[in-house]
């Protein structure tokens, strides 16, 4: 997928939820005071952290896709990872506030019995944000972006948080106005679980974990199908953001010319290239065949 059109999708993505984010977080913290719903002014909070993490996306995409340079030979890419990192924090910091504001409503005891209106709010943020995690989700797979698919799974986070945030409320009008404080202090929980997944992840991205399994017996078919290719000696990956590097020691007759030698190894290194899109790129050494 061409540079720009990557960034085009992702930003228009971005921009969508962004504006639903803004309605829904404000909807659900203005129910939640007049309707007096703890809960569901802890998950109005969510969503406007989603909004902040939705701008440190569009902020990664754009970034990331920047030409290599003299002084960044293998390009920007984990600029992405590393603002990802940032939204993980930004996620887990909205998680202490919502903990605390759960715990001191219990520890004071001032409970307060939620209004209608707020299941109402509830039940319109479960539909939405789902609808928000697939529709991000989807995109996030087509351009391969590791952090548009944090936002998406900040999206399911907020619609797992508005059901908690619905039970709360139910059971506050049932009779139980703690569980509303507790559905609010569970919610927290998840978004920092949640948080901490996202942030691990995107580590990862930076210290040169080696491609899934699938995608290493993928190469290895690809490196034996190509004519001339006798023996894999060496074959080491390594994540670089949302592209992968390949290095990979092949065996070739000991007895070709250098030039026949130096061919295969092209042959191998375009065919990867070319046959797996987040190869970035492939370096290929030969060696004689001894065996």
């Amino acid at each position: 997928m061409e540079v720009s059109e990557r960034i085009i999708i992702g930003n228009k993505i971005s921009k969508i939820t962004i504006v639903a984010n803004i309605g829904l977080s404000i909807l659900k913290i203005l129910t939640g005071v007049f309707g007096r719903s703890s809960a569901l002014i802890a998950d109005g909070m969510h969503s406007f952290s989603d909004i902040l993490s939705t701008v440190v996306v569009m902020l990664g995409l754009k970034l990331s896709e920047k030409p290599a340079d003299e002084s960044h030979p293998y390009g920007h890419e984990r600029i992405e990872p590393a603002l990802t990192k940032i939204l993980a924090v930004i996620l887990l910091v909205t998680a202490l506030m919502i903990f605390y504001c759960g715990l001191t409503t219990i520890i004071g005891g001032n409970y307060q019995i939620p209004g209608n209106i707020t299941i109402i709010a509830a039940l319109i943020s479960i539909f939405t944000k789902e609808w928000m995690y697939k529709y991000t989700k989807k995109g996030a797979d087509r351009i391969e972006s590791s952090a548009l698919l944090a936002d998406a799974w900040h999206h399911r986070s907020d619609a797992f948080s508005s059901v908690g945030t619905l039970i709360g409320v139910v059971g506050a009008k049932l009779g139980y106005p703690i569980l509303d404080p507790i559905a609010s202090i569970v919610i927290s929980l998840f978004i920092a679980k949640m948080a901490f997944e996202i942030y691990f992840k995107a580590l990862n991205q930076l210290l040169d974990r080696a491609a899934d399994s699938k995608t290493i017996e993928e190469i290895k078919k690809i490196i034996l199908s190509v004519d001339g290719v006798l023996e894999i000696d060496v074959l080491k990956t390594r994540i670089h953001s949302n592209k992968i590097y390949v290095d990979v020691e092949i065996s070739v007759d000991k007895d070709l010319s250098l030039i026949e030698a130096h061919n295969i190894s092209e042959n191998v290194h375009s065919q990867i290239e070319r046959k797996l899109k987040r190869v970035k790129h492939c370096m290929v050494h030969v060696n004689p065949y001894l065996k």
